[in-house]
Protein backbone atom coordinates (compact mmCIF):
# COMPACT_ATOMS: atom_id res chain seq x y z
CA UNK A 1 0.00 0.00 0.00
CA UNK A 2 3.33 2.15 0.61
CA UNK A 3 4.11 1.78 -2.77
CA UNK A 4 0.36 2.38 -4.21
CA UNK A 5 0.60 5.25 -2.21
CA UNK A 6 3.84 6.42 -3.16
CA UNK A 7 3.13 6.12 -6.88
CA UNK A 8 0.09 8.22 -6.45
CA UNK A 9 1.26 11.05 -5.03
CA UNK A 10 4.39 11.09 -7.65
CA UNK A 11 3.80 9.40 -10.79
CA UNK A 12 0.44 9.79 -13.40
CA UNK A 13 1.46 7.72 -16.01
CA UNK A 14 3.20 4.61 -16.86
CA UNK A 15 2.49 0.80 -16.81
CA UNK A 16 3.84 0.09 -12.97
CA UNK A 17 0.74 1.66 -11.77
CA UNK A 18 -1.49 -1.17 -13.16
CA UNK A 19 1.16 -3.95 -12.25
CA UNK A 20 1.06 -1.97 -8.39
CA UNK A 21 -2.95 -1.87 -8.77
CA UNK A 22 -3.33 -5.50 -9.69
CA UNK A 23 -0.92 -6.11 -6.60
CA UNK A 24 -2.71 -4.77 -4.26
CA UNK A 25 -6.03 -5.48 -5.14
CA UNK A 26 -4.76 -9.61 -5.17
CA UNK A 27 -2.72 -8.59 -1.29
CA UNK A 28 -6.33 -7.23 -0.46
CA UNK A 29 -8.35 -10.57 -1.86
CA UNK A 30 -6.14 -12.77 0.02
CA UNK A 31 -6.21 -10.74 3.03
CA UNK A 32 -10.27 -10.85 2.76
CA UNK A 33 -9.89 -15.01 2.42
CA UNK A 34 -7.42 -15.19 5.49
CA UNK A 35 -10.57 -13.44 7.19
CA UNK A 36 -12.83 -16.01 6.09
CA UNK A 37 -11.28 -18.66 6.93
CA UNK A 38 -10.68 -16.96 10.38
CA UNK A 39 -14.18 -16.16 10.88
CA UNK A 40 -15.17 -19.91 10.09
CA UNK A 41 -12.79 -21.51 12.51
CA UNK A 42 -13.89 -18.45 15.62
CA UNK A 43 -17.43 -19.63 14.41
CA UNK A 44 -16.70 -23.39 15.26
CA UNK A 45 -15.79 -22.77 18.64
CA UNK A 46 -12.60 -20.50 18.92
CA UNK A 47 -11.93 -18.48 21.89
CA UNK A 48 -13.06 -14.88 22.53
CA UNK A 49 -9.25 -13.34 22.07
CA UNK A 50 -9.37 -15.09 17.89
CA UNK A 51 -13.01 -13.49 18.25
CA UNK A 52 -11.38 -10.33 18.86
CA UNK A 53 -8.38 -10.77 16.94
CA UNK A 54 -10.79 -11.62 13.39
CA UNK A 55 -12.93 -7.93 14.68
CA UNK A 56 -9.60 -6.49 13.83
CA UNK A 57 -8.36 -8.01 10.98
CA UNK A 58 -12.22 -7.21 9.74
CA UNK A 59 -11.35 -3.28 10.36
CA UNK A 60 -8.17 -3.44 8.83
CA UNK A 61 -9.11 -4.76 5.55
CA UNK A 62 -12.13 -2.04 5.50
CA UNK A 63 -9.38 0.41 6.46
CA UNK A 64 -6.94 -0.64 3.53
CA UNK A 65 -9.70 -0.99 1.39
CA UNK A 66 -10.87 2.12 1.77
CA UNK A 67 -7.69 3.73 1.36
CA UNK A 68 -6.96 1.63 -1.65
CA UNK A 69 -10.05 2.86 -3.33
CA UNK A 70 -9.50 6.57 -2.36
CA UNK A 71 -6.31 6.42 -3.87
CA UNK A 72 -7.21 4.48 -7.00
CA UNK A 73 -9.98 7.28 -7.49
CA UNK A 74 -7.28 10.06 -6.96
CA UNK A 75 -4.72 8.40 -9.33
CA UNK A 76 -7.05 8.37 -12.16
CA UNK A 77 -8.47 11.78 -11.61
CA UNK A 78 -4.65 12.89 -11.93
CA UNK A 79 -4.38 10.82 -15.44
CA UNK A 80 -7.50 11.95 -16.57
CA UNK A 81 -6.26 15.87 -15.35
CA UNK A 82 -2.94 15.43 -17.13
CA UNK A 83 -4.52 14.09 -20.20
CA UNK A 84 -6.95 17.18 -20.80
CA UNK A 85 -3.56 19.46 -20.00
CA UNK A 86 -2.04 17.72 -22.86
CA UNK A 87 -4.80 17.79 -24.92
CA UNK A 88 -4.94 21.69 -23.93
CA UNK A 89 -1.10 22.19 -25.05
CA UNK A 90 -1.74 20.51 -27.94
CA UNK A 91 -4.22 22.75 -28.77
CA UNK A 92 -2.10 25.39 -27.80
CA UNK A 93 1.37 24.55 -29.87
CA UNK A 94 -1.23 24.08 -33.04
CA UNK A 95 -2.61 27.43 -32.32
CA UNK A 96 0.87 29.17 -31.87
CA UNK A 97 2.26 27.20 -35.28
CA UNK A 98 -0.67 28.89 -37.17
CA UNK A 99 0.01 32.52 -35.98
CA UNK A 100 3.47 32.29 -36.66
CA UNK A 101 2.94 30.18 -40.09
CA UNK A 102 3.74 31.64 -43.36
CA UNK A 103 3.48 35.70 -42.54
CA UNK A 104 0.85 35.61 -45.25
CA UNK A 105 -1.92 38.63 -45.07
CA UNK A 106 -4.16 35.71 -45.19
CA UNK A 107 -3.14 34.21 -42.40
CA UNK A 108 -2.85 37.81 -41.06
CA UNK A 109 -6.67 38.71 -41.31
CA UNK A 110 -7.57 35.18 -40.14
CA UNK A 111 -5.75 36.19 -36.91
CA UNK A 112 -7.06 39.71 -36.59
CA UNK A 113 -10.39 38.10 -36.87
CA UNK A 114 -9.76 35.40 -34.25
CA UNK A 115 -8.85 38.15 -31.85
CA UNK A 116 -11.64 39.81 -32.78
CA UNK A 117 -13.88 37.23 -32.04
CA UNK A 118 -12.49 36.18 -28.27
CA UNK A 119 -12.53 39.79 -27.43
CA UNK A 120 -16.67 40.16 -28.32
CA UNK A 121 -16.68 36.90 -26.35
CA UNK A 122 -15.38 38.48 -23.64
CA UNK A 123 -16.87 41.37 -23.90
CA UNK A 124 -20.85 39.28 -24.11
CA UNK A 125 -19.38 37.84 -20.95
CA UNK A 126 -19.08 40.93 -19.29
CA UNK A 127 -22.37 42.77 -20.33
CA UNK A 128 -24.13 39.40 -18.98
CA UNK A 129 -22.62 39.43 -15.95
CA UNK A 130 -23.62 43.25 -15.41
CA UNK A 131 -27.03 42.30 -16.70
CA UNK A 132 -26.75 39.75 -14.12
CA UNK A 133 -25.69 42.37 -11.50
CA UNK A 134 -28.38 44.98 -12.43
CA UNK A 135 -31.02 41.86 -12.02
CA UNK A 136 -29.90 41.37 -8.56
CA UNK A 137 -29.70 44.70 -7.23
CA UNK A 138 -33.75 45.81 -8.93
CA UNK A 139 -34.75 42.71 -6.80
CA UNK A 140 -32.61 43.89 -3.73
CA UNK A 141 -34.25 47.40 -4.12
CA UNK A 142 -37.71 46.00 -4.01
CA UNK A 143 -37.11 43.88 -1.18
CA UNK A 144 -35.78 47.10 0.89
CA UNK A 145 -38.95 48.86 -0.73
CA UNK A 146 -41.21 46.23 0.65
CA UNK A 147 -39.38 46.00 4.57
CA UNK A 148 -39.35 50.41 4.61
CA UNK A 149 -43.00 50.19 4.10
CA UNK A 150 -44.23 47.40 6.22
CA UNK A 151 -42.12 48.86 8.86
CA UNK A 152 -43.43 52.75 8.46
CA UNK A 153 -46.69 51.12 8.07
CA UNK A 154 -46.09 48.91 11.96
CA UNK A 155 -44.59 52.20 13.09
CA UNK A 156 -47.70 53.80 12.74
CA UNK A 157 -50.06 52.06 13.90
CA UNK A 158 -47.99 51.30 17.09
CA UNK A 159 -45.93 54.03 18.22
CA UNK A 160 -43.94 51.91 20.91
CA UNK A 161 -42.35 49.92 18.00
CA UNK A 162 -41.05 53.23 16.32
CA UNK A 163 -39.30 54.15 19.29
CA UNK A 164 -37.77 50.71 19.52
CA UNK A 165 -36.82 51.21 15.21
CA UNK A 166 -35.67 54.87 15.65
CA UNK A 167 -33.24 53.78 19.12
Amino acid sequence: MYLYRKLVSTKVDGSTDKDLESGVEQLLRQLKQVISHMQAWVSSGGSEIYSHTLTRHQEILLDLTQEFNRLRSSLRAKKEHASLLEDFSDFDRTRLDLEEGSGSGEQALLKEHASISRSTGQMNSVISQAQGTLGTLVFQRSTFGGINSKLSNVSGRLPTVCNICVT
